[in-house]
């Protein structure tokens, strides 16, 4: 019986570690592939392009815009279904220097933000959030 227990434990372990493996093993823009709950709304303004995006569960979507004539990233979150105000917020900065940074939260109908930062050369973590659901991603250098 202890014999069982202890394969059932090494079975559960390397389970554990190729899972484990494999979500690190992903690129941050793999969130991409899956459909946006919420269209981009433009907020960034013109220039901008979106670069990549994350659901914030099924409430929105993060979207991370670039601007190559500025050097600009720019952050907005987008509600699926604008309704009552919750709490939401747009959030980025440079990852390697985190004072660089601009957000935007309260309570909003629609959407947080836009929130802008100088970007080139610089590497950015951006994170959205409605309600009681955020997302925080990273990866995209200018």
């Amino acid at each position: 019986m202890k014999r069982m227990r202890q394969a059932a434990v090494v079975t559960a372990l390397a389970a554990t570690a190729v899972v484990g493996a494999t979500a690190f093993a992903l690129p941050a823009s793999a969130a991409t592939t899956e459909p946006a709950n919420a269209a981009y709304n433009g907020a960034c303004g013109t220039g901008y392009s979106v670069v990549d995006f994350n659901n914030v569960g099924t409430l929105g979507t993060v979207y991370l815009t670039w601007n190559d004539r500025t050097g600009e990233n720019c952050a907005v979150t987008v509600r699926t279904k604008p309704g009552a105000a919750v709490y939401m917020q747009a959030k980025v900065f440079q990852t390697n220097h985190t004072q660089v940074s601009a957000s935007d939260s309260g309570a909003y109908t629609t959407y947080a933000g836009p929130v802008h930062i100088p970007g080139r050369g610089e590497c950015v973590t951006w994170r959205g959030q409605i309600a009681d659901q955020y997302v925080v991603d990273a990866g995209h250098c200018g």
